[in-house]
């Protein structure tokens, strides 16, 4: 499975964005699917995960309310859409899959397959 994330820019504080990740392989709509970030001088954080089927997600408490995670099996997109961003958004942001459909601890997952990374910078 190789992974694309996309839609990255530069927005200003309160704006809405939507970032995508794009995969290849018949298998993806199987995979749980996570987005992960990483700000300038900081760890990598989790984010948001969906199950394989789209009905299960879960949210990091910095962004619940603000963000939702969702899913295209037939065009095999996650998207993650994100409202009112904040300066504390800024990040490299990353998609990755995981070979499992689901946990009840999902962003402890493994996630055996990673994008590239798509840049969000949130200005005042």
């Amino acid at each position: 499975v190789q992974l694309q994330a996309s839609g990255g820019g530069l927005v200003r504080a309160g704006d809405s964005l939507r970032l995508s990740c794009a995969a290849s392989g018949r298998t993806f709509s199987s995979y749980a699917v996570g987005w992960f970030r990483r700000a300038p001088g900081k760890e990598r954080e989790f984010v948001a995960s969906v199950s394989w089927n789209g009905k299960s997600t879960y949210y990091a408490e910095s962004v619940k309310g603000r963000v939702t995670i969702s899913r295209d099996n037939a065009k095999n997109t996650v998207y993650l859409q994100m409202n009112k961003v904040k300066l504390e958004d800024t990040a490299v942001y990353y998609c990755a899959a995981d070979r499992a459909g689901w946990s009840t601890e999902p962003q402890h997952l493994t996630y055996h397959y990673w994008g590239q990374g798509t840049l969000v910078t949130v200005s005042s």
